[in-house]
């Protein structure tokens, strides 16, 4: 036996499951650490159901971003500057031009 759609929304309203779309999304992006998931002009569903809120996301046009990790840290960026007694501004420039290496920027600072 098949159900139907309206068969099984009335099932879900009889468990205390609410489905709703939510109209006019342009986009939905999924970030993780290595990439985002843009997916344009998604069918997007909000399911409410004893205090959880569970999205469901549909879509066609999806697109990849790889995200580019940063070469060093905020430590990093602080120590140069101790070291080098300059800006934080300026340690980041300096570890951007060498290439994340902290030797290297600490002394192109410093001689």
């Amino acid at each position: 036996m098949k159900i139907s759609d309206r068969q099984a929304r009335r099932m879900l309203e009889k468990m205390g499951v609410d489905i709703e779309p939510l109209p006019d999304v342009k986009e939905v992006i999924i970030r993780t650490s290595s990439k985002d998931i843009v997916i344009k002009n998604p069918d997007v569903s909000e399911m409410k159901a004893k205090g959880v809120r569970v999205f469901q996301v549909m879509g066609v046009a999806i697109e990849e971003r790889v995200i580019e990790v940063p070469k060093f840290t905020e430590e990093d960026v602080l120590l140069v500057a101790q070291q080098a007694n300059v800006s934080k501004e300026v340690a980041a420039k300096a570890l951007e031009e060498s290439d994340g290496d902290l030797a290297k920027a600490i002394l192109k600072l410093t001689s």
